[in-house]
């Protein structure tokens, strides 16, 4: 089960003579006493990997009656609470959680759902799709065609439908045809034709796509980058883009949205709680070296300085070292 959201570039490993039910029995002291102990829940959320963290949870509701999330909600406060109910939630449902949340109220959050849809899997997709139902009673393609329209919508909704070839063979052949296909439906004439972009771009597996964008190259003498910006506006080219990043490079994507969500006045949390969370026991240690190769600096030290107290803790701890 947890081993499609397990990858070997993580910085959480499994914590070794692990025991739920001393885990739990902790954290119940930490939380009952007299002001908490955070410094004990800290160490335990992120010392463990999110399977452990499950035991954990069921261990904590066996033995005290209440959900360990609810206790957590009730006893902390402001990001560190976000961040410390991130952690003992299953990651489908975390990323349902978000998917839902960048719907929600006024507006919708376009980057979070663009993010979260272009750098999940395809059997990842199928389970958040299958939590999304469990927790809202509403399938999450019906909410994105209620909150987003057009081209936009299509290719979200081809996205969440998990479709993506996942396979590591690449074909020239392919490549060579999608990449006539694109240039047919965009340089080579007046207009666009978006329904070409979203098939090729949403469909084949990222290998695939890296060959396609080389041949791409050779037929039009231009990137394929600048082309859709060219050629798509608003939130369809921010998602176009976003999977031509992804398949040249996921972690130097996520790299980029970290900093995004770093730099600047103020911080976006939401996108900062998501990305460590959800990475970090899959690639995160490849989103630090992207981070410190396309910024001169660590993301270890752009989360020193742009958070603090126990929330910058947690995420310091997530993170694992200085690079």
């Amino acid at each position: 089960m947890a081993s499609i959201w397990v990858g070997h570039r993580g910085t959480m490993q499994d914590y070794p003579g692990f025991s739920p039910s001393v885990d739990a029995e902790a954290i119940r002291k930490a939380i009952r006493g007299i002001g908490t102990d955070e410094e004990t829940l800290i160490n335990i959320l992120t010392e463990r990997t999110n399977a452990q963290r499950q035991l954990i949870v069921q261990a904590y509701q066996a033995a005290y009656g209440k959900e360990l999330k609810d206790d957590l909600k009730g006893d902390l406060s402001g990001h560190f609470k976000e961040l410390m109910v991130a952690l003992v939630t299953p990651p489908a449902m975390f990323d349902a959680k978000q998917l839902k949340k960048s719907m929600k109220g006024v507006g919708t959050s376009e980057h979070a759902l663009i993010e979260i849809l272009t750098t999940r899997t395809s059997r990842q997709m199928k389970e958040i799709s299958q939590a999304y139902y469990t927790v809202y009673k509403k399938s999450l393609g019906d909410d994105i065609s209620s909150e987003t329209s057009g081209d936009f919508r299509k290719a979200l909704l081809t996205l969440a439908d998990g479709r993506r070839d996942e396979s590591l063979r690449v074909d020239e052949q392919l490549a060579k045809k999608d990449a006539q296909i694109l240039y047919n439906a965009g340089e080579n004439r007046w207009g666009t034709d978006e329904d070409k972009f979203t098939e090729i771009l949403c469909l084949r597996s990222f290998p695939q796509l890296k060959l396609t964008f080389d041949e791409y190259r050779n037929i039009s003498q231009k990137d394929i980058e600048d082309s859709i910006k060219g050629e798509l506006s608003g939130h369809f080219e921010d998602l176009l883009l976003a999977i031509v990043r992804c398949a040249r490079s996921m972690p130097a994507f996520l790299a980029e949205r970290l900093h995004q969500a770093l730099k600047g006045v103020g911080t976006d949390e939401f996108t900062l709680n998501r990305i460590m969370v959800s990475r970090s026991e899959i690639d995160l240690l490849d989103i630090r070296a992207e981070f410190k190769k396309h910024y001169g600096y660590s993301l270890y030290s752009a989360i020193k300085s742009d958070t603090s107290g126990n929330y910058e803790t947690t995420l310091l701890k997530i993170c694992g070292r200085d690079d």
